[in-house]
């Protein structure tokens, strides 16, 4: 498989550039089509989602531990 270097920029933040599978862009490329977006913003939207998603369960761990829930 070919791989591919993606760049993703955003205004005012930093560069993060990837090396990726060509298979994966194309999947990324659909999903965010779907939804109308572009990849960068579908990858950043992802990535935010998945950071918040373990910020919030790590949350949800220490209330329970506070609360002797676990």
């Amino acid at each position: 498989m070919r791989s591919r270097e993606v760049t993703l920029v955003d205004m005012g933040t930093s560069v993060l550039s990837l090396r990726i599978d060509g298979e994966l862009l194309e999947r990324l490329r659909d999903h965010a089509a779907k939804r109308g977006m572009s990849v960068q913003d579908y990858v950043i939207r992802t990535l935010i989602r998945d950071d918040f998603d373990e910020r919030f369960q790590a949350a949800v761990e220490e209330t329970e531990k506070f609360h002797g829930l676990t």
